[in-house]
């Protein structure tokens, strides 16, 4: 794995770990389907805007358009239904285990689906950070409160599983599609389901258009959803699905630090232990890839 795509990785996992703060920001001032609804599409225009002045080829085929449709209600349809609604009922600790139970998924999917191979070593990382993920969570576990919500229990697996389906889906075709398109369609397609529910379910008059509403829809769309699905995009072409997403283990440890940084959220003990756990495994995950160098 190259310095540029660990590069690449590393700066959508922090993307994705910012959307939380910007999505915490902007319900204050907008109905929870409405925002989700304008965040895919503004984010999805974005990117069919830039392939179209780029010229890049269009996705071709009914095979592609049915993955991408595939993409589109996993990744943008679930994943922002359950990201948007799961804050409401779920503690920050059990939604960081449960969301985080991702790679897992997509781990074991990779190997049915992709042919993907991952030796014993490669298990062994994944264990070690989903271990680690839950050190980190055990401080808000421990604190109690609404964990054992099941409605919100059920959006966050929504969210973990729409999101899974779709990363196995994006491997799919990746190298054999243009990203920016690819990206920017599902997230177009994505947004239909959405903006129809938030159409039958929420008065979009409710919306106050101030500067902190705007800065966070601005956020999510450009930077936590454009860029950063781009960027994924462009990591899956170059290594394995289950190499990749191991290192969405970051989110957490890149939310706490935020915490830290901007709002005064204090580190504890155990919760450094679960950050190295978590490294840790990163490591093993990755350790293949450089046996296979050495080999060859």
């Amino acid at each position: 794995m190259s310095p540029t795509v660990i590069t690449k990785i590393v700066l959508a996992m922090f993307l994705w770990a910012a959307c939380f703060p910007l999505i915490t920001a902007g319900l204050q001032y907008s109905p929870h389907l409405t925002f989700a609804t304008m965040r895919a599409v503004l984010a999805g225009a974005t990117l069919v805007g830039l392939a179209m002045i780029l010229r890049r080829p269009f996705p071709r085929g009914w095979r592609t358009w049915l993955t991408l449709g595939i993409v589109g209600i996993g990744a943008t349809s679930l994943g922002f239904l359950g990201m948007f609604h799961a804050a409401e009922f779920v503690s920050p600790g059990l939604a960081t285990v449960i969301a985080n139970a991702q790679p897992l998924l997509a781990t074991i999917l990779g190997v049915a689906w992709l042919g993907e191979r991952l030796p014993k070593v490669g298990r062994v990382g994944l264990s070690i950070g989903f271990m680690g993920i839950l050190v980190i969570a055990l401080p808000h576990l421990l604190d109690g409160g609404q964990e054992g919500s099941a409605i919100g229990f059920a959006y966050i697996v929504l969210a973990a599983v729409g999101v899974t389906i779709s990363n196995v889906a994006i491997k799919s075709v990746a190298g054999k599609v243009d990203g920016l398109f690819a990206m920017g369609l599902q997230l177009l397609i994505g947004s239909v389901p959405l903006g129809l529910a938030a159409l039958a379910l929420e008065d979009q008059n409710a919306i106050q258009w101030n500067a902190v509403f705007t800065a966070s829809l601005l956020g999510l769309a450009l930077f936590g959803s454009a860029l950063v699905y781009w960027l994924w995009f462009s990591v899956l072409e170059a290594v394995e699905l289950n190499r990749a997403i191991v290192f969405s283990f970051l989110v957490p440890i890149f939310g706490l630090s935020i915490g830290a940084l901007f709002f005064g959220e204090r580190l504890s003990g155990i919760q450094f232990s679960g950050i190295a756990l978590v490294i840790l495994g990163i490591v093993f995950v990755n350790l293949k890839g450089a046996r296979r160098s050495q080999g060859r």
